[in-house]
């Protein structure tokens, strides 16, 4: 197995969440798209987006979801209001929830007639799920990246296999390879760079000291496949470039659920073309 991406050391420093590049369209980069804490315009496109995904995902009756997305996600309210009970697994006791998202795209409608579900949290191990009892949740949401920094990603998986029922689902959200390499090469990482396509596991080094693991559908739908699990589909989180996003949104403020839209339509492409690739899988019967 080939490793690269880890051993290098970042050669710039993170700008904070609110710099003048992260306003900026024509300074966009990998890093600062990342930081899922930005206020851009671009991220409330992105979050309109995952939540919209989330919501068609959803099973059709209400049932038992475990969330692993940490308190950076900010989609969990669409499965609370359409009836779902989700136990959200928290890493450390002092961690808090963002804000949750209050837009509704008009294809992906919360039903009002059901009644909300419970929303329980608890500190827990969100990699090994230690505690957790087998084949009692009836879906599994891992977003916000959570099993990219999660590297030994196989493991992870088991777990996720093993704590749904037969029949349940798994959606979740990694980094992708194109991600990757446009990070690597913001930090001149060129010898990495050349063998970043043809690695096995590739390791990406943040500015801010981070590790993540990204992946090709490729490769995702392997780890899917060796952990027990059938691939749905894999696609990416979004196409629209992030100026494309930034530009539109700056000329026409409402033009938000159009262009969720646009992206729920050309998201089915399935090409390696975002920074997050998005899954479904199900756990045979």
């Amino acid at each position: 197995m080939r490793l690269t991406g880890s051993a290098p050391q970042p050669a710039t420093s993170p700008l904070p969440a609110d710099s003048p590049a992260d306003r900026s369209i024509s300074r966009l980069t990998a890093s600062h798209l990342v930081t899922a804490g930005s206020p851009s315009a671009y991220w409330r496109f992105y979050w309109a987006v995952a939540a919209a995904q989330l919501s068609r995902w959803l099973p059709r009756e209400p049932g038992r979801l475990l969330d692993l997305s940490g308190p950076g996600y900010r989609a969990t309210s669409r499965a609370v209001a359409a009836g779902h009970d989700v136990l959200v697994l928290l890493p450390t006791a002092d961690s808090t929830p963002k804000r949750t998202l209050s837009l509704v795209n008009g294809h992906a409608p919360v039903r009002s007639e059901r009644r909300p579900g419970r929303l329980s949290q608890v500190v827990g191990d969100t990699a090994l799920l230690s505690g957790v009892a087998s084949a009692v949740f009836d879906g599994v949401i891992a977003d916000n990246r959570m099993l990219s920094h999660q590297l030994a990603t196989e493991a992870c998986l088991a777990e996720i296999a093993r704590v749904l029922r037969p029949g349940g689902r798994v959606l979740l959200c990694v980094d992708s390879v194109v991600l990757g390499m446009s990070v690597l090469a913001e930090q001149d990482c060129w010898p990495e760079l050349s063998y970043a396509p043809n690695a096995d596991v590739l390791l990406v080094p943040w500015p801010d000291g981070t590790i993540t693991r990204c992946f090709t559908s490729e490769q995702l739908r392997e780890l899917l496949t060796e952990a027990g699990l059938d691939v749905e589909w894999i696609r990416p989180r979004t196409v629209l470039s992030a100026s494309t996003v930034e530009k539109v949104l700056a000329e026409r403020p409402r033009a938000l659920n159009r262009l969720v839209e646009m992206e729920l339509k050309a998201a089915e492409s399935g090409e390696d073309v975002s920074m997050h690739l998005v899954a479904s899988a199900r756990k045979p019967e």
